[in-house]
């Protein structure tokens, strides 16, 4: 098969995918005779083809797929323009915490807010798929250790934790992730209810050493 035919496949794989496709998805539509360096090659090529467009080729944690660009969002909001509803306060500290202070426990992130965490609230983040316990801490009651998941970093058209945005200063705070584009999120989280005392502000904290036990 030539370059252009090969390009050709792998451009219509890619459009046509439900997810985002891994190098060996890739390899595989060739029956593994394109190397993954040749196929790294014609992804940048495709990259540049639709360098114009109004639909970009980027690479997110579980593979790469097309995907509108961020300038195009306002004109396709119109074609849905219901907005989903917004992330409660907690929810977006809660998350943020994982996402920057990972692998984090439950009290971890109580220490950091200052107030008591609802199950819900983590429940819903695990549900959504952006967070997930990867072991436990090897203390008394051996809390779980929560960390973010690919789909957070999928979701968010990140290829991995080194592209969030950086924090200000030392605090964790909920405008980090709000620099993140949530809206291109298919499905939002339900706005969790919460006590008047959520309003107390964050503080630093930097969590303990930890052992984490196999998944």
């Amino acid at each position: 098969m030539n370059t252009t035919d090969a390009r050709r496949v792998l451009e219509t794989a890619l459009i046509c995918a439900q997810q985002p496709m891994s190098l060996r998805d890739m390899g595989v539509l060739f029956d593994d005779e394109l190397s993954p360096d040749t196929i790294k090659t014609l992804l940048t090529d495709l990259q540049l083809e639709w360098a114009d467009r109004g639909v970009e080729l980027v690479r997110v944690a579980s593979g790469w797929r097309f995907q509108s660009r961020p300038e195009m969002r306002h004109y396709l909001d119109r074609l849905h323009p219901e907005k989903p509803p917004r992330y409660s306060r907690a929810v977006m500290e809660t998350l943020a915490i994982i996402a920057y202070r990972q692998p984090v426990t439950r009290g971890d992130m109580e220490e950091i807010r200052g107030v008591t965490i609802a199950s819900s609230i983590i429940k819903q983040l695990e549900d959504r798929g952006w967070v997930e316990v990867i072991g436990h801490r090897e203390t008394v009651g051996r809390p779980a250790l929560l960390a973010t998941t690919r789909q957070f970093l999928d979701d968010l058209g990140l290829a991995s934790l080194d592209q969030l945005p950086p924090l200000e200063g030392n605090e964790v705070q909920e405008s980090a992730l709000d620099r993140l584009d949530f809206e291109a999120l298919g499905a939002s989280l339900s706005p969790a209810d919460e006590p008047p005392s959520d309003q107390a502000p964050l503080s630093d904290h930097e969590p303990g050493n930890a052992t984490e036990s196999p998944r």
